[in-house]
């Protein structure tokens, strides 16, 4: 398995603010698979994307990224995982706003020796008349389509998506989750995508359901329906 999370659990807090918001949470992802991780506010879905993305340091347990380990790694160490292997999408697009989409795309670029083409990029996700404004001048939905280029231009093996779609009308909602789509079936990029959205579990491969810091369904799905087709985004 590309993703292997063994017994991971994590808490905040001690003596009376002490909360367990990870209990034991074990599960695995194919490479190449696009998963969903869905839970209401508090379930531990993000504390587990922030354990898996380096973000956070788990109490206990294991989390293996293509064979390798992440925890005890030290914070250099964490860096060059995150540099090397993950990419981030945030539901806040987090853009530098005095960098124009193109510069914006290229910063992430210089972390890699193995950038993906730049050009082919911006063609793909739609940015290419797009490439010279700056975030102010874009609209939600383009600068959230800036923002994964950002994240893919390094040729991440995992893409960590954090609500991607929560600051999106229904329309461009739909145009993200096609591009995403997209790019997986394109560059085989793993992606795991939190998500309030119960749509969404019928595009992907895997679907993991999180409620009170446990596992409560991890299935993949037989029959995955189309981004375009699907209903209540």
């Amino acid at each position: 398995m590309f993703l292997e999370i063994t017994d991971v659990k994590k808490s905040y807090g001690k003596d009376t603010s002490y909360i367990q918001v990870l209990k034991g949470v074990s599960t695995s992802v194919g490479k190449g698979q696009m998963c969903v991780i869905q839970g209401t506010s508090g379930s531990g879905k993000s504390t587990l994307l922030n354990c898996i993305g380096g973000l956070d340091n788990m109490d206990s347990g294991s989390i293996k990224v293509d064979g390798k380990e992440i925890s005890g790694l030290k914070p250099a160490e964490l860096s060059d995982y995150r540099r090397d292997y993950l990419g981030f999408i945030f539901q806040f697009y987090n853009l530098v706003p005095n960098l124009t989409v193109r510069e914006n795309v290229q910063v992430c670029g210089y972390l890699t020796d193995r950038p993906l083409d730049m050009d082919e990029l911006l063609n793909v996700l739609g940015l290419t008349e797009h490439q010279n404004k700056f975030p102010s001048q874009l609209s939600g939905g383009q600068q959230q389509r800036c923002a994964i280029a950002r994240a893919l231009i390094k040729n991440p093996k995992l893409l960590l998506c954090d609500e991607p779609t929560g600051a999106l009308d229904s329309k461009t909602s739909r145009e993200i989750l096609i591009l995403l789509e997209k790019i997986n079936a394109k560059y085989g990029t793993t992606m795991l995508i939190v998500t309030h959205n119960n749509s969404i579990k019928n595009m992907v491969h895997k679907v993991i359901v999180i409620k009170d810091g446990m596992i409560t369904k991890d299935y993949e799905n037989e029959t995955i329906i189309p981004a375009a087709e699907l209903e209540d985004l």
